[in-house]
């Protein structure tokens, strides 16, 4: 037969352990949906609209909705996944003058802080590394949950040319302009 007081020590052992694997699990990294989640590149090629799709990145993000300023967020894309739509443009996107992946095969961004402004809007800053350049770089950020995932959209406009990405005869602004808008959704779920 159990001293009772062993059966209590028992369940404050219990609800100890439940409580640290609740609190570690709530401080865990999201898992990202590749399948719901999305980073392309919007830019004006002789004044008409451009959109190429990254196909392949991945979103490392640590957020908890109850301490959304000690979130923090890396995002890295693989420079090779950029489509365009067409193999010609792809092919040439990844030539050195652009993109020049092979030197420089990815693209990341790393957070250095998040803050809060709302429950559903953030203020992000951090650094966006591209063609061996970094920037430090801010933007708004909108959050919103579908059933357990959390959902982060934004769009972040840069300049090409503060990165190298279009260099020789491709500086001239005339045929692609040098505004390039970053526009991403990660759906990520605990």
């Amino acid at each position: 037969m159990s001293h009772p007081s062993m059966l209590r020590l028992t369940h404050l052992t219990l609800a100890t352990i439940a409580a640290s694997l609740a609190l570690s699990a709530q401080a865990a990294p999201l898992k990202t949906d590749a399948a719901k989640s999305s980073v392309t590149a919007v830019f004006k090629q002789m004044n008409v609209p451009v959109e190429g799709k990254f196909k392949k990145f991945s979103a490392n993000i640590d957020f908890d909705a109850a301490k959304p300023d000690a979130a923090k967020a890396k995002v890295e894309i693989d420079i090779a996944s950029f489509d365009l739509g067409a193999p010609d443009f792809n092919s040439e996107v990844l030539k050195p003058e652009w993109f020049n992946n092979a030197k420089f095969p990815k693209a990341s961004f790393t957070s250095s802080s998040i803050k809060a402004n709302s429950a559903t809007q953030l203020t992000v800053n951090g650094s966006l590394n591209i063609k061996g350049k970094a920037a430090n770089v801010s933007f708004p950020l909108s959050l919103k949950k579908e059933g357990n995932a959390f959902v982060f959209e934004g769009n972040l406009p840069i300049k090409r040319l503060a990165f190298n990405i279009g260099e020789g005869e491709w500086k001239d602004t005339g045929m692609v302009a040098d505004e390039v808008v970053i526009k991403f959704r990660v759906s990520a779920a605990p």
